[in-house]
């Protein structure tokens, strides 16, 4: 279970970073440099909001009963696959779009009479939060699905390395294909969010909530094991059962099915005349 919360970090980090690196080429472009450390600011409240928020959930999650805690595991699964759900459509539509949003926001904070710093603070750290909280939830549905420290290791492998290559994009100037990793890796994430949406129905099922169409689809422990190399693989990534109930089965494909209908829809054009701020605003387009 490394390369799942590794890809998820990579992503969702690489996007709070390449946000960050906008409002700040923004910023730079317009000769109003002395906000840069207010970002900075709004970055590390939002970072320290969501360790905060990973930690206290993880920490409860831990004094429940049983089935208390197959509940909570089941709705963590759920609220993962809205989030991911919601992240990668919200991102393919409003992503041409992001960076008129983003310059407009930080105009709209800095002429704030109330106070701009702490009106840029609030903007970059509900920016940057939205990410990190996206993330969280994932990551803490991921965490209760595999015990061991790969996981972990995984996501801060990620983080970091999301880190280092906004740096070289913002700092180097370095281009990357970023246009169509967002688009593999949103495909990616659908993929793992359906796996999601069957273990939250298995969870449901063992905290005596759901009991419906529990009979066995399909056994294929013969064919495909859990226990080999590659069917331990597809259940780390994407919650492979080699012998699923009829519910799992129904729910992983009521998912998928309509959501990859959408997401290779191909989504409406938006024009835009303004320049580039800086070589990563590109890689916001799906």
């Amino acid at each position: 279970m490394f390369f799942v919360p590794f890809l998820i970090m990579f992503r969702e980090g690489l996007e709070a970073a390449l946000i960050v690196s906008l409002i700040a080429g923004y910023l730079q472009q317009t000769q109003r440099q002395q906000w840069l450390r207010i970002v900075w600011i709004g970055v590390l409240l939002a970072c320290l909001l969501c360790l905060g928020l990973g930690w206290w959930l993880n920490q409860t999650s831990g004094e429940f009963p049983q089935k208390e805690q197959e509940l909570f595991e089941g709705l963590v699964a759920a609220v993962a696959v809205l989030v991911l759900t919601w992240m990668v459509f919200w991102m393919r539509r409003a992503a041409q779009s992001v960076k008129t949003q983003l310059q407009d926001a930080v105009d709209q904070a800095l002429n704030h009479q109330a106070g701009p710093g702490w009106a840029l603070v609030c903007m970059v750290f509900f920016a940057v939060a939205r990410e990190g909280l996206e993330s969280v939830f994932f990551l803490l549905a991921a965490f209760q699905q595999e015990v061991g420290i790969e996981a972990p290791i995984g996501a801060l492998t990620g983080l970091c390395a999301a880190i280092v290559t906004g740096g070289m994009i913002y700092w180097g100037g370095v281009k990357l294909p970023l246009q169509q990793f967002f688009r593999w890796t949103a495909l990616f994430m659908l993929l793992v969010a359906a796996g999601l949406a069957a273990a939250s129905i298995r969870a449901f099922h063992e905290a005596g909530i759901w009991n419906h169409f529990q009979n066995i689809a399909f056994d294929l422990s013969n064919v495909l094991s859990t226990h080999t190399l590659v069917g331990t693989l597809l259940e780390s990534l994407f919650g492979y059962q080699e012998t699923p109930s009829v519910s799992e089965v129904a729910v992983y494909l009521i998912y998928l099915i309509p959501a990859l209908g959408l997401f290779f829809r191909r989504p409406p054009r938006v024009s835009s005349s303004s320049p580039a701020v800086c070589s990563a605003s590109s890689s916001l387009n799906e």
